[in-house]
């Protein structure tokens, strides 16, 4: 995506430019105007999609809606408190928590790293690390077990082309950071688009010894996009739509732009993802990520992530095929298209005949089983509920935009929200839809119960918080979650679960 553009318009009514400039950063495909150049670095009734459900439909419960303060989000059951912890300001986009000091941290994509002392009261805030110190703009933060915090950064290189730069920061006597180089890519070529994805999720392994990074896409569902013929032919390359392993250890490695260098290297972990911007680790080690859909009326998914497969990007979304990859594709017939996103209103969905084969078999995401998070457009181009009919979904509505997976592990969590025998419990933040006509538009707090099936999950999902305005982030202390919400001033929420 681009920086320099015009104001959008959200379905809630919010209209900011400086919201549209960031979701370039973020990279989720849902401004709808018209892009600019850039002139800086970035920081960037059938259903296929459906499968019978193995178990009884869920029952839709009925929520207890509670709001304090005034205007705040609306909670949907009891036992639940909400306080406004703090304003961050404009551009936070991360929220972490650091293993060894236990402080929260909160990255500002155009200021640096801030450190929140105390949290859960006086909560006040220090810079550690700022632009200069990281030489970039950040898009992504995470910390290892031993306090070490890595960062995400992209660099514009000339006029069309980008490159990831991960920093390393070594905790040092002065409160901050001594920083280095990880690990930089060779420059890849920008799409010039909205769809370009660039390097933002990160995390750390358990045992400290890996980092994983996300390359999202720089198409929205694998057109060809040239940058106004810089790059004849180019669709993704070997840098993007993918998930990269990297060693901790590492220093000063260079990420070559080469299918065969970056496999024979070891660095590839996963392939066919579109834009994994948020990716942590269950108890039991299993590595999870969010994945945005395009944006055709296909879902968001929740994938298991492990080492060689393929989630099918860009020839599958879900479980439904790409109709572009097909030689007879009429994007006139395609119901899934609605007008109000960009891909769908330039003309970016059409006749593709020159479209690559798909390279082998693909991984299918995690299964919702609902109750929510299940609305979904048919082959018909109308609205269901997958819930209702008793069916499920692979894996969320599409254009929620999935976020901020948080895995709940605390001791001190009431039991409803702890894991259960083999059932991992789990939070996620719903940034919400920019477009479309689809009824369910996010904006929520989501409950996860994941269960492993066989060779695959399914989940268990329920809101339980609504009205937030772009929930980008959160994180767990004890019994109480974090949600950093993006609009207006920049707003940190505390849920307490009683």
């Amino acid at each position: 995506m681009l920086r320099n553009q015009q104001p959008f318009q959200i379905t809630r009514g919010f209209i900011a430019t400086r919201l549209c400039a960031f979701l370039l950063l973020l990279s989720l495909a849902a401004c709808q105007s018209s892009p600019a150049a850039t002139t800086e670095p970035l920081p960037t009734p059938t259903a296929p999609s459906l499968s019978t459900a193995t178990s009884t439909p869920l029952p839709e419960a009925t929520p207890v809606e509670t709001q304090a303060p005034a205007e705040g989000p609306v909670l949907l059951g009891e036992g639940m408190s909400l306080r406004k912890v703090m304003e961050v300001g404009p551009s936070f986009i991360r929220l972490v928590r650091n293993p060894v000091d236990g402080d929260v941290y909160v990255l500002d994509s155009d200021g640096g790293i801030y450190r929140i002392s105390d949290i859960s009261g006086s909560a006040s805030r220090d810079p550690v690390a700022g632009i200069r110190e990281l030489k970039g703009k950040p898009t992504g933060m995470a910390f290892g077990a031993d306090g070490t915090l890595y960062a995400v950064l992209n660099t514009k290189v000339g006029e069309n082309k980008t490159q990831v730069v991960v920093r390393k920061g070594v905790p040092n006597d002065e409160g901050r950071f001594t920083w280095e180089t990880l690990a930089s890519s060779e420059p890849y070529p920008l799409s010039n688009t909205y769809f370009d994805h660039l390097y933002n999720g990160i995390v750390v392994s358990p045992d400290g010894q890996w980092i994983y990074i996300n390359g999202g896409s720089r198409t929205d569902h694998g057109e060809v996009e040239d940058n106004a013929g810089a790059f004849p032919d180019t669709r993704d390359v070997a840098l993007t739509a993918r998930i990269l392993r990297i060693p901790t250890s590492a220093s000063e490695l260079l990420l070559p732009n080469d299918e065969a260098a970056l496999t024979e290297q070891g660095l590839i972990f996963a392939r066919g993802t579109r834009n994994a911007y948020d990716m942590a680790f269950a108890p039991n080690g299993d590595l999870f990520a969010i994945d945005n859909g395009p944006d055709a009326d296909y879902p968001d998914e929740l994938n298991w992530i492990r080492e060689g497969l393929h989630y099918g990007f860009p020839w599958r979304f879900g479980t439904q095929d790409n109709p572009q990859r097909f030689p007879d594709y009429d994007p006139s017939k395609d119901l899934r298209l609605q007008s109000g996103f960009w891909a769908v209103d330039n003309g970016f969905y059409h006749n593709d005949p020159d479209f690559p084969q798909p390279p082998g078999e693909f991984t299918d995401p995690v299964v919702n089983l609902g109750p929510d998070a299940m609305i979904y457009r048919g082959d018909d181009g109308q609205e269901y509920d997958a819930s209702t009919q008793g069916e499920t979904l692979s894996t969320f509505t599409p254009h929620i935009s999935p976020l901020g997976l948080v895995f709940a592990t605390e001791p001190e969590l009431p039991a409803q929200w702890r894991d259960d025998g083999d059932t991992f419990s789990a939070f996620l933040v719903s940034w919400g839809a920019a477009g479309g006509t689809l009824s369910y538009r996010g904006q929520g707090l989501l409950h996860l119960q994941l269960t492993k099936t066989g060779d695959n999950y399914e989940v268990k999902t329920t809101e339980i918080a609504r009205g937030f305005l772009f929930p980008i982030d959160a994180v767990l202390i004890e019994n109480r979650l974090y949600v950093l919400d993006y609009a207006g001033n920049g707003a940190i929420w505390e849920i307490t679960f009683e």
